[in-house]
């Protein structure tokens, strides 16, 4: 019978460990490169474990933008406002950055699409080198919602965040900085005023 060294044992708690984080958690090092992930990651990959293992995160997770140059993921124009990126820059430096909103577009079977994630980065040393994990909480669903707003079917009042009922110029004045200037529709004119729109 063969028996598990402590550090073997060692390495199978911490992977079970990082396997049940429900969220996708990779370490990564220095350029962003994926040196292990959890199971929730290999979930929204595509590829096999051996072929994602070393490449860039941008990549693996099909970033529109890792294409744009030869060199790929971190070389184009787009990348020095990624958040994911910048994250593992300021953890490599010693920064802890905790749940970042980031957007990022990414492009499987032809197909775009937009996701947002909560970046969170932790710095750690192992084997005589910096790693930083990286963990992405996918809010895409959550933002799609807050992107509704519940308005009323017929004063056409808008429900804000506190359940107060405001009406529509005053929330967009609020929350978003528009003001309003008022007209009519050629629809609402003949209701309302229907001897003059025979004219």
């Amino acid at each position: 019978m063969v028996r598990k060294t402590d550090s073997a044992r060692k390495g199978d708690f911490h992977k079970t460990v990082l396997d049940a984080i429900p969220s996708p958690v990779f370490v990564v090092q220095q350029d962003v490169r994926i040196v292990d992930f959890n199971t929730a990651a290999s979930k929204i990959l595509a590829d096999d474990r051996e072929v994602i293992i070393r490449k860039r995160a941008g990549e693996v997770l099909h970033c529109l933008h890792s294409k744009d140059v030869p060199e790929g993921c971190g070389r184009a124009p787009h990348c020095k406002d990624c958040i994911i990126r910048n994250s593992v820059e300021e953890s490599l430096k010693g920064q802890k950055v905790t749940r970042q909103k980031a957007r990022m577009d990414i492009t499987m079977e032809g197909k775009t699409t937009e996701v947002f994630f909560l970046v969170t980065t932790v710095p750690f040393d192992y084997d005589d080198g910096r790693l930083v994990l990286v963990i992405l909480e996918d809010i895409s669903e959550l933002v799609a919602l807050r992107s509704m707003l519940p308005i009323c079917a017929n004063c056409k009042k808008i429900r804000n965040d506190q359940e107060y009922w405001q009406n529509l110029e005053a929330y967009f004045k609020t929350h978003l900085n528009i003001d309003f200037t008022h007209s009519i529709c050629p629809d609402c004119f003949k209701k309302l005023y229907p001897e003059y729109a025979k004219d």
